[in-house]
């Protein structure tokens, strides 16, 4: 009875968030105003979410009031100024040579409206040469298809895949690229216009680079759950450009390599397609769309750290995302993190049993981050998300129990992704 009381006092909190505009801007610019972010309408008073760019570069994120009456342009300026560019600077230092020609890769299902957004901001991509392939998952209708073959023509190429599951499109679209890089997004992002440039370069400059991860911002905050979610840091990894090397484990990464949530998400990934392929790809056992319910970025990361490649992550490059809306999405997506996250280490150590021994020497410390991970998240303040990690809003335990559910739930999952798996296709996942 205590425990359905608190839940609901929960969701009246979460009900009460207001929504926040989001904007970005460019204090090396010569705009007149903020521009809002993708789909919002323009800047006026109230709570404003807003990326700082120095020299069109993202180099953070800040909450701010406008108040009603005033110039929104003044009051975001002067709260922006504060803002150091000095990330992107440092990183600009080490870039070298032009980007490598480049596949894009979307996987879909059913969503033709969302898609068509992603794919005119893909195609509005200032790299000199790329390709764009569109991999309809398990379709059940044309609508993809009609979509890609009537509005986009050569530029995008289409491909199925029959099998559900997000590890299955993205093998998909593995087998079809023809680009030296590989990159991943979802069909509910708009990439940035310097986005792929800035996630496929570091592989000019880095031979040992298998793996680069770039940024993720928040599209639109208008629902409690979107609030609630990048108030505690959503999908973006910070403004810091970082190389994580095997031979040089960070000392800060208790169970790393298998910490790959800390690296970057599926929405912001590129691989060198050699070495992706070479790893033979994504586990198809995991991934949205499969009983595992997620994990197959976080799997591709750890298998390609496991050879021995650096994978960087670049907050240059940058893709918005359009987050879920309402508090039943948190909850299954709460769940599908849990479960995600153990069915990948356990597909790690089923492909690569020799990884065993390292796993469980870090184990010890790696049960404490996972515990500090799902932990009931308090705050003192009542606001909305500035710089990411502030918790302006009080992380619901409802939430950090169904995440934890998940994870015990992950193993099994993962298994019984791999018994349907070689159901539908006739063979095993190995």
């Amino acid at each position: 009875m205590f425990r359905r009381a608190r839940t609901q006092e929960e969701i009246r909190r979460f009900l009460a968030i207001g929504a926040v505009q989001v904007a970005e801007l460019d204090l090396d610019g010569d705009e007149s105003a903020p521009r809002p972010g993708p789909g919002s309408p323009p800047v006026t008073h109230g709570e404003v979410f807003l990326l700082v760019r120095r020299a069109g570069r993202p180099v953070g994120t800040l909450l701010a009031r406008v108040p009603e009456g005033a110039d929104p342009r003044t009051v975001l300026t002067r709260a922006a100024a504060g803002v150091a560019g000095d990330a992107a600077v440092a990183e600009a230092a080490g870039d070298g040579g032009g980007p490598p020609y480049a596949s894009v890769v979307v996987a879909t299902r059913e969503r033709a409206g969302r898609l068509a957004r992603t794919l005119d901001s893909l195609l509005a991509q200032e790299h000199p040469r790329f390709e764009v392939v569109v991999v309809d998952n398990a379709p059940v209708t044309g609508g993809t298809r009609e979509l890609v073959e009537r509005a986009y023509g050569e530029r995008v190429r289409y491909a199925c895949e029959p099998v559900p599951g997000l590890a299955v499109a993205h093998n998909r679209g593995l087998a079809a690229a023809r680009g030296e890089v590989v990159a991943f997004t979802d069909d509910d992002v708009v990439a940035d216009p310097h986005w792929l440039t800035e996630l496929t370069a570091p592989f000019a400059a880095d031979p040992r680079l298998g793996c680069v991860t770039g940024l993720i911002l928040p599209a639109r905050l208008r629902t409690p759950a979107q609030v609630l979610l990048e108030s505690h840091g959503g999908f973006a990894k910070g403004f810091t450009p970082t190389t994580y090397d095997p031979g040089d484990p960070p000392r800060d990464e208790p169970l790393f390599p298998f910490t790959a949530g800390r690296f970057g998400s599926g929405a912001n990934m590129a691989f060198r397609t050699e070495v992706l392929r070479a790893v033979g790809g994504f586990d198809p056992a995991t991934g949205t769309g499969t009983p595992a319910r997620g994990g197959d970025d976080l799997y591709g990361f750890v298998r390609v750290l496991a050879q021995g490649y650096r994978l960087h992550y670049t907050p240059r490059a940058l893709v918005w995302h359009h987050h879920r809306e309402t508090w039943a999405d948190l909850e299954a997506q709460a769940y599908g993190y849990g479960a995600g996250l153990t069915a990948y280490l356990t597909a790690i150590l089923v492909n690569r049993p020799a990884l065993l021994p390292a796993f469980l020497a870090r184990l010890p410390r790696g049960l404490a981050h996972a515990r500090a991970l799902t932990g009931a998240r308090d705050t003192d303040g009542g606001g909305a998300p500035g710089g990411h990690g502030a918790r302006a809003h009080p992380w619901p335990r409802r939430l950090s129990r169904l995440q934890r559910r998940g994870m015990a739930y992950g193993p099994l999952g993962y298994l019984r992704a791999r018994r349907a798996l070689a159901g539908a296709t006739g063979r095993g996942t190995g």
